[in-house]
């Protein structure tokens, strides 16, 4: 036994030794307070708005309001045929939603707020933030800051094409299409991509300094956080401001948006935004920006976002070989699931299709223009569900179902 115990306390100590080592390689290897942010804030989540510096994004001085219809027991009824829920109000409840909306014809016909949400509760938007920045990158283009989407990405980053020619050969819509052929390994560790894409001080400085093109871009498709990120660093030289205040200037108040929101920065040094996830605003102000989506970009007789953006964000690619471009799994492996303009997509009858503008721990805005419906759902966690599918499904057997 003695020796057991003395073997135990050598391999403790061993182990001990060891993370003392991993801390210090990391503390040599990274910035001290990237490397604290990913010991202290470990895995994200949806309250990680509280811990980032902003940069605010103003209210719109003429609120758009959604009409309102006593609709809930209608809705209820239609996701229950559903025969996975018994009970709509119970399982959001206890599948960590924070808010929960469906709009159809432009008036709310269910809106319930859950787990201590109210109305105004700031919910944060995750990877629906790109969405937002496929948009800016259409209205720059409309606006003359962006000559094509079919720029190389060097036009506008030329430290790319000194670092490596290669980058020269990746154009704008290679990265909307999340399609560069830049290397991105989606581990949480903290020299994997997804925590440095997430936690690193300087977004800007890994994006230009810390990509590597691997595979000729169009090749197929790799979800890739440095793409959001090359994309803003586009935006603010191409308009020469800030990203979050063009977003106000182009969307955010033109549409309507009631409350105040905000756009997390990397941090107070750089003040650049989290391309990749920080937009924080209310789930009505969502819907909203899924209405202008529903409606081809225009807003009330406004043509915010060019109508052909809309749809070339939003339509399947039917030029794509998608069994070689996409992966066999997850929405692509069901649904006829493609990835538009930073817009995932999946296809129904015909040539009919829903478009989703979708974030970790379960956010979404999802559009079904056969059927004038948006629904968002905003969430602490995804809940039973664990990834996207279950709700999607949920969505998508919904829609159908409405008359």
């Amino acid at each position: 036994m003695k020796i057991l115990g003395k073997v135990a306390l050598w391999i403790l100590a061993a182990l001990a030794g060891l993370v003392c080592l991993v801390f210090v390689w990391a503390f040599l290897s990274y910035p001290a307070e990237y490397v604290m942010r990913a010991i202290r804030w470990r895995d994200s989540d949806v309250y990680d708005y509280q811990k980032f510096p902003e940069r605010q994004i103003d209210a719109s001085p003429s609120p758009f309001r959604f009409e309102e219809e006593q609709a809930e027991a209608k809705v209820r009824t239609v996701f229950e045929k559903n025969p996975a829920i018994h009970d709509l109000d119970v399982l959001l409840e206890k599948n960590k939603t924070q808010a929960f909306i469906v709009i159809r014809n432009d008036t709310i016909l269910y809106e319930g707020y859950f787990n201590g949400a109210s109305r105004d509760t700031i919910v944060t938007s995750f990877s629906v933030a790109k969405s937002f920045a496929s948009a800016l990158i259409g209205t720059a283009i409309a606006d003359g800051f962006i000559k094509s989407v079919r720029d190389p990405i060097t036009d506008y980053i030329p430290e790319l094409n000194e670092r490596d020619p290669a980058f020269a050969n990746i154009t704008i819509r290679d990265l909307l299409r999340m399609s560069s052929g830049i290397k991105y390994r989606e581990n949480s560790f903290i020299n994997g991509d997804d925590t440095k894409t997430y936690y690193y001080p300087d977004l800007r400085h890994i994006a230009i300094n810390e990509t590597t093109v691997i595979d000729p871009p169009g090749s197929y498709f790799l979800y890739n956080n440095f793409h959001p990120l090359l994309l803003g660093v586009i935006l603010e030289r191409a308009t020469g401001m800030p990203v979050a205040a063009y977003l106000q200037i182009k969307i955010w108040q033109p549409i309507g948006m009631e409350f105040d929101g905000s756009w997390s920065l990397d941090s107070e040094t750089t003040g650049f935004e989290k391309m990749e996830s920080g937009i924080n605003g209310r789930a009505l102000d969502f819907a909203k920006f899924g209405r202008l989506y529903l409606n081809n970009g225009n807003w009330d007789g406004t043509q915010v976002v060019p109508a052909d953006w809309v749809a070339e964000s939003t339509r399947p690619d039917v030029s794509l070989d998608s069994g070689d471009y996409y992966p066999d799994e997850g929405i692509f492996a069901d649904y006829g699931g493609y990835y538009g303009y930073m817009w995932w997509g999946m296809r129904r009858e015909e040539s009919n299709y829903d478009f989703i503008a979708m974030g970790n721990h379960g956010q979404f805005i999802y559009v079904s223009p056969q059927k004038n419906l948006i629904i968002v759902r905003n969430g602490e966690s995804w809940g039973k569900f664990d990834g996207s599918l279950g709700w999607l499904d949920m969505f998508y057997q919904f829609a159908r179902s409405m008359e």
